[in-house]
């Protein structure tokens, strides 16, 4: 059941999304990744992001739904899989649409996005022609963007695709970097969070039609909580030296990277917690297999395992702890990097994607090589005895919000139909 506040107000027409000026493209988000009630921590990065600019331009969402017809089995016993999805829901004002699309589970993954633009084709057909919408915008170059791609040629529609971190290991395959070129060949726009991400794009054929918007933050959301109390309600001890991470438990955000490290560094730093924050992402679920790890390196009293936890409780976490870490071995731009920073933390993380953009400075935290333990032992280990100016790292943050990153992407859009808008 949708909460009150995810209900469309008074007076909206069911077709539209909120539109405060009555002007601009109406933008149809189109992205798989995306929350709902069955798995409302699925894309919230997305929505942060778009339902910002719904604030200037008309936008209803396009979430295709995966779909096969022996996946209510499979959930039997892998519970988490292929949360099932509505077929509409409102959130904050907002139309959000979930057509099905036939994807069999770990086979044909080739086929995946030309499945997904045949199972949206009705429901965007149906938005161009009852809605009038303008752009499609996709996020995630593929499945997203490759069928994106076709439904743009194939209903006259110009295409954006926003490259979020997901592309680098898929261009490493023939395969799939051919379909990552068919996806920037067919796009009008493309977006990436990052330089990295920028010069790949480029590279893959959309040269001279790329720009980089990263991610922002929402300081006033994530903001620093009384550090004593936060500990309090965690059952930490006040002069515990504490780490934190917070992502997916999937093999890429590195979790069992940092429990390997654990070791020596409580041997340094007597007393020390670490504390988990996640559960299955899309990506999979290692969390039966981190907290045997756990039990094997003896670490039953030093890590702890909150499970999945909405923004508005990360803050507690975040601010029980005194460094922020993620050895991840890939990454666009990584929100939660600059959430941490906005609740004073420092970050430690690893030398890939976007990481080095978005800890971009020594006061803010330390970057370094992927694979190298002693690399992440190290820096841990010296920036627990930082005495870091938590201030500085909360203003730095302030600096990333996103205000001026939505701005740019209305601007984009609005540059998009110019032409169009101009001559009718």
């Amino acid at each position: 059941m949708l909460l009150e506040r995810d209900r469309p107000v008074q007076g909206e027409g069911r077709g539209d999304a909120p539109d405060p000026s009555g002007k601009g493209p109406r933008v149809v988000v189109f992205s798989q990744l995306f929350p709902h009630a069955g798995d409302p921590g699925a894309g919230l990065f997305i929505r942060e992001r778009m339902f910002r600019v719904a604030r200037h331009l008309p936008l209803v969402v396009v979430s295709p739904a995966p779909w096969f017809p022996f996946q209510g089995a499979i959930r039997r016993f892998r519970p988490h899989f292929r949360p099932p999805k509505p077929v509409e829901e409102w959130q904050d004002g907002v139309r959000v649409l979930f057509p099905r699309y036939f994807s069999v589970p770990g086979v044909a993954k080739g086929l995946d996005g030309l499945f997904q633009a045949l199972g949206a084709f009705r429901t965007v057909r149906r938005l161009r022609r009852e809605w009038g919408a303008e752009i499609l915008d996709a996020h995630f170059a593929y499945p997203d963007g490759y069928a994106a791609g076709w439904l743009g040629r194939w209903l006259g529609l110009p295409v954006t695709v926003t490259l979020r971190g997901t592309e680098p290991p898929l261009a490493r395959s023939p395969v799939g970097r051919r379909l990552l070129r068919g996806a920037m060949t067919r796009s009008h726009r493309v977006f990436a969070v990052s330089a990295s991400l920028r010069a790949l794009a480029e590279d893959l054929g959309a040269a001279g039609r790329t720009r980089v918007i990263p991610n922002g933050v929402d300081a006033d959301k994530f903001r620093p909580a009384d550090r004593g109390r936060a500990r309090r309600d965690l059952g930490i001890p006040e002069e515990a030296p504490v780490l934190v991470s917070v992502g997916a438990l999937v093999e890429r955000k590195g979790f069992h990277r940092v429990l390997e490290v654990l070791p020596a560094l409580r041997a340094a730093h007597p007393g020390l917690q670490y504390l988990v924050v996640g559960g299955p992402g899309p990506e999979g679920d290692m969390g039966a297999y981190l907290e045997e790890r756990t039990r094997r390196l003896g670490l039953e009293d030093t890590v702890r395992f909150l499970g999945p936890l909405p923004p508005e409780r990360l803050r507690g976490p975040l601010s029980a702890a005194d460094l922020f870490v993620l050895a991840t071995s890939h990454e666009g731009w990584a929100n939660v990097f600059l959430e941490a920073m906005a609740c004073g933390l420092p970050v430690v993380t690893t030398d890939v994607g976007g990481n080095r953009e978005v800890v971009s400075r020594e006061e803010v935290g330390r970057i370094v090589p992927f694979g190298d333990p002693e690399a992440l032992r190290g820096a841990l280990d010296g920036a627990l005895r930082t005495p870091w100016d938590r201030a500085a790292i909360r203003a730095f943050a302030e600096r990333n919000g996103w205000e001026d990153r939505v701005a740019v992407l209305v601007e984009e859009f609005r540059k998009i139909t110019a032409p169009a808008e101009e001559g009718s």
